[in-house]
């Protein structure tokens, strides 16, 4: 058994690469090209419903980080130029800071975002919320 270590150990380590190499894809890659297609507002947490009318009348927001420049540094979303995105808190019932949930919105205009997303795992995964 010993002398299968140091091969388990490269295949090991030969997987790790592999995973890191890998394309990262973010939710609006679909096979069909269709990127409307995502989940429905009226689907998520009435929360993020709120929110996401506070986004389109251009506030007022609870929390003094909504509307600041979300970096994408995970690099799920879409790549566009940095201040692309912003993010918005989705508040989060009982929780004592900001929570875990935000909508991340992209475009020109605050109010009237070319994409918006959402996250309830603080931005391990997103979902693209359908127009």
């Amino acid at each position: 058994m010993a002398a299968f270590r140091p091969a388990l150990r490269k295949l090991g380590l030969a997987l790790v690469v592999a995973a890191c190499l890998a394309p990262v894809t973010g939710p609006e890659a679909r096979p069909d090209g269709d990127e409307s297609a995502g989940v429905p507002l009226s689907a998520l947490p009435v929360e993020a419903r709120q929110t996401a009318e506070r986004i389109r009348l251009g506030g007022p927001f609870p929390h003094f980080k909504d509307g600041t420049v979300f970096a994408n540094r995970e690099r799920l979303l879409p790549a566009r130029h940095r201040g692309y995105y912003r993010e918005y808190t989705v508040p989060t019932p009982q929780a004592v800071d900001r929570g875990a949930r935000r909508i991340v919105c992209g475009g020109l205009r605050p109010t009237e975002p070319e994409a918006c997303y959402y996250t309830a795992d603080h931005y391990a995964s997103f979902r693209r919320i359908a127009r």
